[in-house]
């Protein structure tokens, strides 16, 4: 298909070549009505700012791959990385890495900057909730790939987790163990870890026939400061509604519930608390005082099969999107076998 260009931006928008190009080039003066005219158009055309076209040859192709993920302090986003990273570079491609912060609106301007740039694809974890936008890059011949998450507007490749079957596994986990009162910390507005919400529910449902609600703390962001509050909740209960164990669903999640359960203080652990098992691994766990019993998929596994579905489009394999579910794996380490 052909590059729409400035010009028919220009044209759709009632507006000048130069104030489009004032507006793609994040000129703040233009008033907030033309910007969203413009911003229409592009939508419409599909035109993006060719950055780094100038730089090629004529008929020379991007070798940049781009990878877009939701929080960098996040070691799991950081495992993605390096597995795309690796794949990537084996096969000649380089990687630019960025991060929307969870925020879809900086995710967007992230993503029409990287396009701007002509990267060869992109590598996204989702944070928003349509990219029908996305469609025509596609048809034009940039790939996309979805990592983590499913994203809804466009059928593209996409690389999960099993996160149901990993909390079930989690779960029952802890009621193989004796325990009938199990919390859970979830962030239930994300695909991902509603998906482990549900995993919980049917196992819990499968083994006592119903759900104590007042056990199911359901945060409205998921960061740890909202994980720590919502545990010391729980461990506030009395005694006869307490749990005595608790599933984590984020490792985000795990590091507040260890707070609120003293278990980063030298010498404490979630022994002496309520049991405890995460979902998501991360650094250090087995190296607390009583190392965190998790369940995991391999991040780094993740971000190199997604490279690998990239590279494979980008040299010429068509056909039907592919979905790719990761399995999970538990790894008992002593904080979730305690007997109540």
């Amino acid at each position: 298909m052909r590059t729409p260009t400035m010009r028919e931006v220009a044209a759709l928008a009632g507006v000048s070549i130069k104030t489009v190009s004032r507006f793609v080039n994040g000129d703040e003066t233009v008033s907030r009505a033309i910007a969203e005219r413009v911003r229409a158009a592009i939508d419409e055309t599909g035109y993006r700012r060719n950055d780094l076209a100038r730089s090629l040859r004529p008929g020379q192709r991007s070798t940049t791959l781009a990878l877009l993920v939701g929080d960098l302090s996040n070691p799991f986003y950081g495992s993605i990385a390096n597995g795309v990273m690796n794949a990537a570079r084996a096969n000649g491609h380089n990687v630019v890495l960025a991060s929307s912060d969870e925020d879809p609106e900086a995710e967007r301007r992230s993503i029409d900057d990287l396009l701007g740039q002509r990267v060869a694809g992109l590598l996204i974890v989702p944070g928003a909730m349509d990219y029908g936008y996305l469609g025509r890059e596609v048809a034009q011949g940039t790939p996309v790939v979805f990592l983590d998450r499913p994203a809804l507007g466009l059928d593209a490749d996409t690389v999960l987790l099993d996160n149901h079957g990993g909390a079930r596994k989690a779960t029952e986990h802890l009621i193989a163990a004796g325990h009938r009162r199990i919390g859970v910390v979830v962030a239930a507005s994300y695909h991902t870890t509603g998906r482990r919400l549900d995993g919980y529910l049917e196992a819990v449902r499968a083994a006592f026939g119903e759900v104590d609600e007042a056990l199911i703390a359901r945060l409205e962001h998921g960061t740890r400061a909202e994980a720590e509050e919502a545990t010391a909740g729980l461990l506030a209960l009395p005694p006869d509604r307490r749990p005595t164990a608790l599933f984590t669903t984020t490792n985000f999640l795990t590091y507040g519930a260890l707070r609120a359960m003293g278990a980063m203080a030298p010498g404490s652990g979630p022994a002496q608390g309520p049991a405890l098992v995460g979902f998501d691994d991360f650094p250090f766990a087995d190296l607390l005082p009583t190392p965190v019993t998790v369940v995991s998929g391999d991040a780094y596994e993740m971000g190199r099969e997604a490279a690998r579905l990239l590279l494979a489009r980008l040299a010429g394999e068509s056909g039907p999107p592919r979905r790719v579910e990761l399995g999970t794996v538990l790894t008992p380490r002593g904080s979730g076998e305690l007997t109540p």
